[in-house]
């Protein structure tokens, strides 16, 4: 049985995807050394996974919701979206597909102006909305209540439509054999009909994704042009990336 300070782990871990040694040290006023011996045996269960400093909820068939997603590596997914907007020229036609880190992308794109954005995110087309020198184009589809992502048959007819200069796009786990997964068989066919219609594809991933599964697969890392992280630390991701020439660019470097 799960000692009562474990299950309140549990519990935060699913109201914010990540948890903290030294924050749970204190919170529960016991030492680093009680917690790691928590997180360890949490681990041993497979309802934790160890990372760096703490640890997150071990992946399955369903994602972590919308609003921890939000705060799992807030501070890194900033300072992705603002590396992935600098690739990215005035006067530009880009698609930007669901997730947060995608999100972060739109937030520090405003600075432009003359884009044309097509978006299956609605909270992307409400963060760039009341920007009159951006323009907005947002997918048909079926509306998925949890983030606000288009996704259906009818977002992937849309998408194929046009031909962009790039695509933004993110992915739940990057598996260590360079394959992009996510959880939602339907924004899987999203991002792929995105990944195909776009000249350059930047994908946008915090270095927790190396640490997760998910079982539907997006592509490969083949397909993208440039990877945007905070921390590449897999070698064979790095071999991937050098043979097929993908670019990466690590924000935390």
């Amino acid at each position: 049985m799960l000692q009562a300070r474990q299950n309140a782990i549990i519990d935060f871990a699913r109201q914010v995807g990540r948890v903290n040694v030294e924050e749970l040290a204190a919170h529960f006023s016991v030492s680093p050394q009680t917690i790691r011996k928590d997180l360890n045996e949490l681990c041993d269960r497979k309802l934790l996974t160890r990372i760096h400093g703490g640890a997150v909820l071990t992946s399955g068939v369903e994602n972590v919701g919308y609003e921890a997603r939000r705060v799992i590596a807030s501070h890194e997914k900033a300072a992705i979206g603002q590396k992935a907007a600098e690739l990215i020229p005035n006067s530009a036609s880009l698609f930007i597909n669901i997730g947060t880190t995608t999100e972060a992308v739109a937030q520090a794109l405003l600075q432009h102006s003359g884009l044309m954005v097509i978006t299956n995110n609605i909270n992307v087309a409400n963060t760039m909305r009341m920007h009159p020198s951006i323009e907005v184009v947002i997918a048909g589809g079926v509306l998925r209540h949890a983030d606000g992502g288009i996704v259906g048959e009818a977002a992937v007819d849309f998408i194929r439509q046009f031909k962009v200069d790039f695509a933004i796009i993110g992915a739940s786990a990057i598996d260590e054999d360079g394959a992009l997964l996510d959880y939602d068989y339907r924004e899987v066919k999203v991002a792929q009909a995105i990944i195909e219609n776009a000249r350059h594809v930047i994908l946008v991933s915090d270095s927790t994704k190396f640490e997760r599964t998910a079982p539907v697969r997006i592509g490969h890392l083949s397909q993208v042009d440039t990877f945007v992280t905070d921390e590449c630390y897999v070698p064979s991701i790095r071999r991937i990336a050098e043979e097929n020439e993908v670019r990466i660019l690590e924000t935390g470097r």
